[in-house]
């Protein structure tokens, strides 16, 4: 709805707000004097330009006050606890980050420093998650992109051309190309496979299994499949996916298939928490591995990760070489573009925390993930996600069907709207959709205080619920 604009005609855009106000004449605002504030201003009797460009200019202040006021309406980014989007930064990383605005990241000759720290990051990503780098192995490589989408797309495409490449060399046909995966992945995976004209071959959840089965995967794996994603933290339920359990299944039954691995949300969680949980490069079967540095690399939105075990997995022919910014250059992106501040607000996080700061991170979010999950338990809730690390900090849970409430999940959210909190109630992935949950992602800035406030409106959500007579609450419902 509000990714994809449709431009009204010139009749709904010069149409009043309200019908038959247009027969209503009003006084018109004078011409601004020198002492006018923001308010005594024309512009503030005027509505703000929404159709055409306006052909005068307006003053900066009023400008920012205009939008500033319009903006009052968004929901408050700490209590939108439906994203796994970073919503905290120290002061340091900011002023860093507006400094580096005016950079265009793609102009490596004119920021060679910066270019520099996007290799650093690439460095330090690649060996935590384990990327071999003896003297007799071939070179890691990776980049940073706009978000996970970005960096699936391009693992994505890398997969497709190599596949294509070794059927093309073998003679045969190259139409049909294949990706096995969870029907829970989150939809970039279905916007890849449509967009680059890949078949999605879907292992399905049930009602008590919300993520990959490794034999049925491996089951589905045909000539024509480039690749198998799994997971390291679902969507809905946060749960990581068996990679080893896959891994070892390819090479028991000698299958050639590659595995992307999607560590969007738990990339930066499972090395600090689970570090002993083998999900990574210390796999043969794992050639790439996508994180989103805005999520739990604790960075503003949008910066992602992509690394590939060796340039064996990134045909070279999908890599451009340039040299129209001023030095010849290698690019591998869908976008050209981009700023630099998030790049350089990663690197701040990754010499600010270390290794130590993001476990002690980490594991304060997991234990308050965990205190969520056995305060609603003992609220009378069932908790479809795992605590104790064995899945991302956050909770899922649902109404226990056994009380037979008369509302749902979307009426409990609706109700916590209210106070102000933005709790998801969604459905389940497909064949298992008939489920109802609730989801809140524990971020950075989740305190223990600010969870238990959480937790005492949740409360008050289900006790005014059950006074309410059906008809009312059933208007909340889905």
């Amino acid at each position: 709805m509000v990714h994809l604009t449709t431009v009204p005609n010139d009749d709904v855009a010069q149409a009043p707000l309200v019908e038959g106000l247009q027969n209503i004449e009003f006084e018109q605002p004078q011409e601004d004097e020198v002492t006018a504030s923001v308010y005594g201003s024309r512009f503030a009797s005027e509505g703000l330009p929404g159709h055409s460009l306006p052909d005068g200019e307006m003053p900066r202040d009023v400008a920012y006050r205009m939008i500033k006021d319009h903006l009052t309406l968004d929901g408050n980014p700490v209590l939108n606890l439906a994203s796994f989007v970073t919503t905290y930064m120290e002061e340091e990383a900011e002023k860093l980050m507006a400094e580096a605005l005016p950079k265009n990241f793609i102009d490596y000759e004119e920021y060679p420093q910066t270019a520099d720290i996007q290799n650093k990051c690439v460095n330090m990503i690649a060996r935590l998650y384990n990327a071999p780098t003896d003297a007799n192995e071939d070179n890691a490589m990776g980049t940073s992109t706009v978000g996970s989408s970005e960096a699936i797309m391009l693992a994505t495409l890398a997969m497709k051309r190599r596949w294509q490449n070794k059927r093309k060399a073998a003679g045969k046909d190259i139409s049909k190309p294949n990706i096995v995966m969870n029907s829970a992945v989150q939809v970039c995976w279905e916007k890849a496979a449509r967009y680059f004209e890949i078949e999605e071959k879907y292992i399905y959840c049930t009602e008590d299994r919300y993520v990959i089965d490794p034999a049925e995967a491996v089951a589905m794996i045909d000539e024509n499949t480039i690749g198998i994603c799994t997971i390291l933290g679902s969507t809905y339920t946060g749960q990581y996916e068996d990679t080893k359990a896959v891994n070892d299944l390819l090479i028991k039954k000698g299958i050639d298939c590659p595995i992307h691995v999607d560590a969007a949300s738990g990339g930066f969680v499972a090395p600090f928490v689970v570090p002993e949980m083998e999900w990574d490069f210390r796999l043969e079967k794992v050639v790439s591995i996508n994180v989103s540095g805005h999520k739990y690399g604790l960075v503003y939105p949008g910066v992602g990760w992509v690394v590939w075990r060796s340039p064996e997995f990134l045909p070279k022919e999908l890599v451009f070489n340039i040299n129209y910014l001023g030095a010849d250059q290698a690019s591998f992106t869908l976008n050209f573009s981009k700023g630099a501040s998030q790049v350089l607000g990663q690197y701040y996080q990754f010499i600010r925390l270390g290794r130590s700061g993001y476990r002690s991170i980490m594991l304060n979010l997991t234990r308050t993930a965990d205190y969520l999950a056995a305060c609603l338990k003992q609220m009378g809730f069932v908790i479809m996600s795992e605590g104790g690390g064995k899945g991302l900090p956050l909770v899922a849970f649902r109404l226990n069907p056994e009380k037979k409430h008369h509302f749902d999940e979307f009426a409990v959210a609706h109700q916590l709207r209210e106070r102000g909190w933005v709790v998801p109630a969604y459905t389940m992935a497909p064949n298992a959709n008939k489920l109802k949950l609730l989801r809140v992602v524990v971020r950075e800035d989740f305190s223990r205080s600010r969870c238990d406030s959480l937790i005492q409106d949740i409360k008050q959500a289900v006790e005014t619920l059950a006074k309410m007579k059906d008809g009312t609450a059933q208007q909340y419902m889905e």
